[in-house]
């Protein structure tokens, strides 16, 4: 299958497309979608403008974005009500090639209209963009849509939205965004045992002359402070294994991003449990400062 090549836009020139498996619309649980026939390579690239594959890619990486989000990483141009109008065109045009699925679903409410539904890649979707494998006579799963699942990848989509944002104002470069599961890192355990640490989001932004790395936790408050305190501890397992710092020479530093100045206390609490040479590794934040700490425009808290 030939895979349509990435643009030249921001957006698009920063992902890193993971694996994943699709989304249905009209179900809550894990099912399936029929498959469907491939579009021939031509077919695909005469249908198909450098935007519709950007929007794919954009999907690829982050798995869901809002209406609004996919307005903002790639219709940007033009005044408010022209970029509403060409997202909606855009999007409806996509769906109707079967390439992406809309859930039944609204971010913000009913005042957020069209901007607010969340979007996901199909079946179809996926094979396009060189996701998943050849796609022929073959059943594929799709994705649990349950709530809590979407609010978490779009809160993750958002830090990269505004990532993109900050970088076409001159704050940031991005140079590498991996969002789940093309950020998980594999490595030992002390026994030998296979272990996967599983961040948020790796990235690498450009700030100036220095480059920056870090491993994000987006925490919407959802996780037991035992199961955060085992998320930092496993951090610092992976950073004495030493794995990291062999493929890429540095540590990236793991920046916790929350909701709330008493859940990043929570947090901060057990990172202060932590042996006092690994509690460096660390910074917290509130989700709304994201770009300004991963670009060191103000620091975090640890």
């Amino acid at each position: 299958m030939t895979t349509l090549p990435p643009t030249d836009r921001p957006a698009d020139r920063a992902a890193t497309l993971s694996p994943l498996t699709c989304a249905d619309p009209s179900s809550s649980t894990t099912t399936v979608e029929p498959a469907l026939p491939a579009l021939p390579s031509a077919g695909r690239q005469s249908q198909l403008s450098d935007r519709d594959v950007a929007v794919l890619r954009s999907l690829g990486l982050l798995r869901l974005l809002t209406a609004g989000q996919v307005q903002r990483l790639h219709v940007a141009d033009g005044s408010p009500r022209t970029q509403a109008r060409r997202t909606r065109s855009l999007l409806e045009r996509l769906a109707k090639l079967r390439l992406v699925v809309r859930f039944n679903r609204q971010v913000g409410g009913v005042r957020a209209g069209s901007s607010g539904f969340v979007y996901g890649l199909s079946a179809r979707g996926q094979a396009v963009v060189g996701i998943g494998g050849v796609h022929g006579g073959r059943r594929r799963r799709v994705w649990d849509t349950k709530l809590g699942f979407q609010n978490h990848v779009l809160a993750v989509a958002e830090l990269y939205v505004t990532l993109i944002e900050a970088e076409r104002h001159g704050q940031t470069e991005v140079l590498e965004f991996q969002a789940e599961p093309g950020c998980w890192r594999r490595t030992s355990g002390s026994g030998g045992e296979p272990v996967i640490l599983k961040p948020d989001a790796y990235l690498r932004l450009g700030v100036g002359e220095e480059e920056r790395s870090a491993f994000v936790e987006v925490d919407l408050a959802t996780e037991s402070g035992p199961t955060v305190a085992r998320k930092c501890q496993a951090y610092v397992a992976y950073w004495r294994s030493g794995a990291e710092q062999a493929q890429r020479d540095v540590f990236p530093a793991v920046v916790w991003l929350t909701t709330t100045e008493q859940r990043a206390a929570r947090i901060a609490d057990a990172i202060q449990r932590l042996p006092i040479e690994a509690r460096a590794l660390f910074q917290i934040a509130l989700l709304a400062q994201g770009v300004n700490v991963l670009s060191g425009a103000n620091g975090g808290t640890a």
